[in-house]
């Protein structure tokens, strides 16, 4: 047995070890990233080809040139004019793309409108309004009008709804084809108010309803024990720690995006008030309040951790990444994810924890227009598809306020 092992120590049969250990290694990598689907990412969600973007590129440079120059007003429209953000933009645009390739025959019918990675129910209620394609602002020189040039001819209600059907025949869900219908419905009501189609077909345009998921749920109980891990995780006062604690805590207490976490600066959280001033869609300004055990986490966080990571290049962002920068929304969705996963076996994101927020404050007796003014939501319609009452509350309800309950 010791010449056996005194076999192994030489210097020669050590390299050989290491070697083997390497190609064995090297070989289960290998097999791990091969065997791993490339459309597949956390949680189980699919990603979109990349291909894609480069498809809708092409779509859009062989539109006819007066084409072309409409879908570039209608993008600055929807930039300037109505001030949606460069993800709902491009979502936009990427359906009139799509829809204008169709009906001039200069590109596939079943186009995916979004980019990767572009979160496209980027409109509350999951639809666009269409209220906001006012007039003015729009220089339309060069776009061909409805009655002088074919810039958007053949544009009908006929031709609308063959284009949903191409897609419904290329396995669209219901929830793609209303928001795409919602998209052109938009569309055609900016183009016929500035004079380029004669009327509008999108009025008459109907469109399956979207069929809509609630996300999960944490019951509170659990939102407290997902809120104690992180606390825990901070006593130890690292300044990734200190951040991530401030950060759950942030969202579960106000019930803002994840969007709107990242775009906080030092300057708009009140601690003396604990009111934060939040940024919403459509560069909407809101003050949402949260509690103690937030307010505590944030003044740890900016006392004991935001300086130890701060540089020159950090600017008034609240919350800092571990180089210094502005958190990256995917930092957050990583510590959210990480942070109920110590506690549940529910893969949720913060938007699970925005809608927990919402939810538990209705079970706790909120108004739902004191949630929607909290969510930042546009219309009461959307707050109620974004939140659910329980079981228990109604019954409870019904029991306090129906004559002949008792």
């Amino acid at each position: 047995m010791r010449e056996r092992r005194r076999r192994w120590r030489t210097p020669a049969d050590c390299s050989l070890i290491i070697v083997a250990w390497r190609c064995l290694t090297a070989h289960v990598r290998y097999r791990s990233v091969s065997g791993m689907s490339s459309s597949t990412t956390r949680g189980g969600r699919g990603r979109r080809p990349a291909d894609r973007r480069t498809d809708l590129r092409r779509l859009r440079a062989a539109l006819p040139s007066g084409t072309a120059t409409v879908v570039d007003q209608y993008e600055r429209h929807l930039t300037s004019e109505r001030g949606l953000s460069a993800h709902t933009v491009r979502a936009y645009v990427g359906d009139v793309v799509s829809l204008l390739a169709f009906v001039h025959g200069t590109g596939a019918t079943g186009q995916d409108a979004s980019e990767p990675g572009v979160d496209t129910a980027g409109v509350d209620a999951g639809g666009v309004d269409t209220a906001g394609a006012g007039t003015g602002g729009v220089d339309i020189a060069g776009a061909d009008a409805a009655d002088g040039g074919p810039a958007l001819a053949g544009l009908d209600l006929e031709a609308l709804r063959a284009w949903l059907g191409s897609q419904r025949n290329d396995g669209r869900s219901r929830t793609t084809l209303a928001r795409r219908a919602a998209s052109a419905r938009t569309f055609t009501a900016w183009a016929a108010d500035r004079g380029l189609l004669a009327v509008d077909p999108g009025l008459r345009l109907a469109a399956p309803k979207a069929h809509r998921t609630l996300p999960g749920t944490l019951r509170p109980e659990q939102a407290g024990e997902v809120m104690r891990a992180s606390a825990a995780g901070a006593q130890q006062e690292d300044p990734v720690a200190l951040r991530d604690h401030a950060m759950v805590e942030l969202l579960y207490a106000t019930g803002i995006r994840v969007s709107e976490l990242c775009a906080l600066d030092v300057d708009d959280v009140d601690l003396g008030n604990r009111l934060a001033r939040v940024l919403g869609k459509g560069d909407k300004e809101r003050m949402v309040p949260f509690g103690v055990p937030a307010d505590t986490a944030l003044r740890r966080w900016l006392d004991l951790g935001r300086g130890a990571v701060a540089t020159g290049a950090s600017g008034p962002a609240l919350f800092l990444g571990a180089r210094g920068g502005r958190v990256d929304p995917r930092t957050v969705r990583r510590v959210v994810h990480d942070a109920v996963e110590s506690v549940s076996a529910a893969d949720m994101g913060p938007h699970g924890l925005r809608h927990s927020a919402a939810t538990h404050l209705l079970e706790g007796g909120a108004d739902l227009r004191s949630v929607q003014e909290l969510l930042g939501h546009a219309t009461l319609a959307t707050t109620q598809l974004y939140t659910h009452v329980t079981v228990e509350r109604l019954k409870a309800i019904h029991d306090r306020t129906h004559p002949r309950a008792q």
